[in-house]
């Protein structure tokens, strides 16, 4: 054996996908069931990959700018979001900040070779 350099790295693990035309949700080619306030949830977090998003604005955005209940109700749908994504990873927690979605996949392969060869004089 070659120690430790058969273990993944997160960019190999299973992606994560979010439909929101058909609200479905796969990892790994898999679906996962959801509660419509988990998808809503989860689809927030995935419009801007590994950008910040406070508690306030979650709730805000997911439930609506009237919550007044206990922000636990956040926490709670979080933890289980995790348990059904199948890895808590997928999901951080900033403290005293908010969450967001760890991003696995780099950036995608062409967007960062600047100007197309056919835009060029």
């Amino acid at each position: 054996a070659d120690g430790c350099a058969a273990q993944p790295t997160p960019r190999e693990q299973e992606p994560l996908v979010v439909d929101r035309r058909t609200r479905q949700v796969w990892v790994g080619g898999a679906p996962v069931s959801l509660t419509p306030k988990e998808f809503e949830l989860l689809a927030l977090l995935t419009e801007d990959p590994g950008a910040v998003y406070s508690r306030q604005q979650i709730l805000d955005r997911v439930w609506d700018p009237h919550f007044h209940g206990p922000t636990k109700t956040l926490d709670v749908h979080i933890a289980t979001l995790r348990r059904k994504l199948g890895d808590p990873a997928w999901i951080q927690t900033l403290r005293g900040v908010g969450f967001r979605l760890a991003v696995h996949s780099g950036v995608p392969a062409g967007t960062a070779s600047g100007v197309p060869e056919a835009a060029r004089p």
